[in-house]
């Protein structure tokens, strides 16, 4: 099995660390990760400056490809150019702080596994649910076991997994379930502050608010030190909406008119 392991924390952090070597026990890697962090880029590509790729060394032993882009860019030139060919499966991580609820859009070490789904390759985000996280050997483990399943089960085109890890021992994990993707939202706080030369500028802080408690969500699932699995997709088209828009009578032929 081949493996392309990228991230949004940059390629020194400790989770891209921890997944690569649990992942090498089972699979033939490659790491192809951004410079520099990208946290919360979303799903941005790169498109009017250049993309730098250099070899990147780890106590003097070649590691993996840095990327001057972002996570999307990594998986597209990754693929396209630096492997030269479709991995097995894409796996993202191993993150600093969860990714559920509405992070999931603006998150982008998901959007750099749906990038690898665009591109009908197997593809896993996988987070712990703290900024704070230093021990990422559950998690790895997690990673490597979810990667012998997707092999063997296989997922539908345009699908990934997005893996939420509580930060706990793993003696303390309740458990693992399949989720869906919660509804919390963040209530978004600009701080106004003025900078040593006069000038405001604005800082953005916030929380995530609950909006329900049933397990089966990925926000309730960690909350309750469960690991969260849960598929997602790139297809953002509302069905029953799409469905009951047919009796809006909106719909028209080439000369009728709209007004």
């Amino acid at each position: 099995m081949k493996i392309l392991v990228t991230n949004d924390d940059g390629i020194d952090s400790a989770g891209i660390v921890a997944l690569a070597e649990s992942l090498k026990e089972i699979a033939d890697v490659t790491v192809i990760a951004p410079h520099d962090e990208q946290s919360a880029v979303g799903h941005g590509i790169t498109m009017k400056i250049p993309l730098r790729v250099v070899n990147y060394k780890m106590n003097g032993t070649f590691f993996g490809y840095a990327v001057e882009g972002t996570p999307a860019d990594c998986v597209k030139l990754g693929i396209r150019n630096i492997l030269g060919e479709s991995p097995d499966l894409v796996i993202s991580g191993i993150n600093h702080g969860s990714n559920t609820a509405i992070n999931i859009i603006y998150s982008g070490t998901v959007s750099a596994a749906r990038e690898a789904a665009i591109m009908d390759v197997p593809a896993i985000a996988i987070s712990v649910a703290s900024h704070d996280a230093s021990d990422f050997r559950y998690a790895a483990k997690v990673a490597k076991m979810l990667a012998l399943k997707v092999n063997e089960f296989s997922l539908p085109k345009g699908t990934l997994l997005n893996v939420n890890v509580p930060n706990f021992p793993e003696e303390e994990i309740s458990g693992m379930i399949v989720t869906k993707q919660s509804k919390a939202k963040w209530d978004d706080i600009y701080l106004k502050r003025t900078d040593p030369y006069g000038k405001d500028y604005y800082w953005l802080t916030g929380s995530l608010v609950d909006v329900e408690n049933e397990l089966e969500t990925d926000q309730t699932a960690i909350k309750n030190k469960f690991v969260s699995v849960t598929p997602i997709h790139f297809d953002l088209t509302d069905y029953d909406t799409f469905h009951k828009m047919k009796s809006w009578k909106i719909e028209k032929q080439k000369n009728e008119k709209v007004i």
